[in-house]
């Protein structure tokens, strides 16, 4: 790809006001919205503090997980896929994406303080490669049935992914997802340091 396509002004509005929508879509918590419907203990008060899927699981049961899941994928992959369409571009379709993380990440709408990024992170990538995205889904879903942790799962497939990208030719996104993958491990610290003591808890524990 040539500095000509990377630098393309006639774009730089456009991808600015998408990434811009994207940070705000993703600053939506789904984990707190489906809690606050269902009648659920506000996920940043129970069990890990952390609103996503895995603490939902634990507290409220696999119906508010699911739905914590799919909301918080499409989160990055509507503005994502979006932005695919209409721009065309890939370097602005990867700020779209790391915006919509990020907006997961430190959202808004919740003084900054938000989950950990995974289900976001694989929306956004089914929206930019849905083949690669599958591929991911399905490493993530081999690992947590065998291994039963659902940080190792997502660690293991984010650490895969940008191999996955440059395989299928996406220089661009590759390099995106290698500062995701170093966002993920961040965000799992906390669970890096139990794995290494032996006390993170398996899926569906309560």
């Amino acid at each position: 790809m040539n500095a000509a396509a990377v630098l393309d002004a006639s774009l730089l509005l456009p991808a600015a006001l998408a990434a811009a929508l994207a940070y705000l879509v993703g600053s939506l918590s789904t984990a707190v919205v489906v809690c606050r419907a269902m009648g659920l203990p506000d996920p940043r008060t129970t069990g890990s503090k952390n609103p996503g899927a895995t603490n939902v699981l634990r507290s409220g049961g696999r119906l508010p997980a699911a739905l914590t899941l799919l909301g918080d994928a499409l989160k990055g992959l509507l503005p994502v896929a979006v932005a695919a369409l209409t721009l065309r571009h890939p370097p602005s379709v990867a700020l779209v994406a790391l915006a919509a993380f990020l907006g997961h990440l430190y959202p808004v709408f919740f003084e900054f303080r938000g989950g950990k990024g995974v289900a976001t992170a694989l929306g956004a990538l089914l929206g930019v490669d849905a083949s690669v995205g599958a591929l991911a889904l399905l490493v993530w879903l081999a690992v947590s049935l065998t291994l039963r942790r659902s940080s190792i799962a997502a660690l293991a497939t984010f650490a895969l992914v940008p191999a996955f990208l440059l395989i299928e030719g996406h220089r661009v996104y590759a390099v995106l997802f290698v500062g995701v993958a170093a966002l993920l491990f961040y965000t799992h610290r906390e669970n890096l340091a139990r794995l290494f003591a032996g006390t993170e808890p398996v899926i569906g524990k309560r």
